[in-house]
């Protein structure tokens, strides 16, 4: 993908061009908002606005690294719903059977080549991982998924947060003791990257 040409040819009103890096992108800004949210429609609906702002906003866009421009602009819109809903808390929405039950292994999370134990393994570290997440301050969340999800480096992630990289070294320091703190229980379960994650911290 020529990115810089889609950018170009998208600037000048080609929505294919911008379709194109909608699609290349979509799962990555999908993944922040999701960890930033830890619902699945309120990560699809952050996505959407944010690609319908990155659109609006494409003029401003000054070259540099557009992956960590776009994780930018999701990651506002979360910051902004966030503080939409402490202002007006809604009841979280889980996923429900017939009978109006929480349903503990959602299909959506599962995986048709696991075991049913596997699948169950994996479902309880994905509510872990989230719950933890859901427990850090917005600021401490966006920069875990941004580097320890999404895979961002230091210099990538100060960008896409807008704070200097001393800050985001220092948030995410803190962010990692809390989620190593709060994963104990299921501390068996991580995948070992997440794990030399926790312990290169100690």
């Amino acid at each position: 993908m020529d990115e810089t040409a889609l950018i170009q040819a998208a600037l000048q009103g080609d929505l294919d061009a911008f379709n194109r890096l909608v699609l290349a992108y979509q799962d990555m800004v999908y993944t922040q908002a999701y960890r930033m949210m830890g619902e699945q429609e309120a990560a699809e609906d952050a996505s959407q606005d944010a690609f319908i702002s990155a659109y609006r906003k494409l003029d401003s866009y000054r070259g540099g690294s557009f992956k960590a421009w776009l994780l930018r602009i999701v990651t506002n819109v979360c910051y902004d719903e966030l503080r939409r809903r402490k202002r007006r808390p809604t009841t979280p929405l889980e996923p429900l059977d017939n009978d109006n039950e929480e349903i503990e292994s959602p299909r959506w999370l599962s995986d048709p080549g696991e075991s049913p134990e596997e699948s169950a393994e994996r479902s309880e570290l994905a509510r872990a991982l989230q719950r933890c997440l859901d427990g850090l301050p917005p600021e401490f969340r966006a920069v875990v998924a941004l580097v320890d999800v999404q895979g961002l480096d230091y210099t990538e992630a100060a960008l896409a947060v807008g704070a200097p990289l001393g800050t985001v070294k220092s948030r995410l320091a803190r962010a990692r003791t809390r989620m190593r703190d709060c994963l104990k229980g299921v501390w068996e379960l991580l995948p070992d990257s997440l794990r030399l994650v926790g312990e290169s911290d100690t």
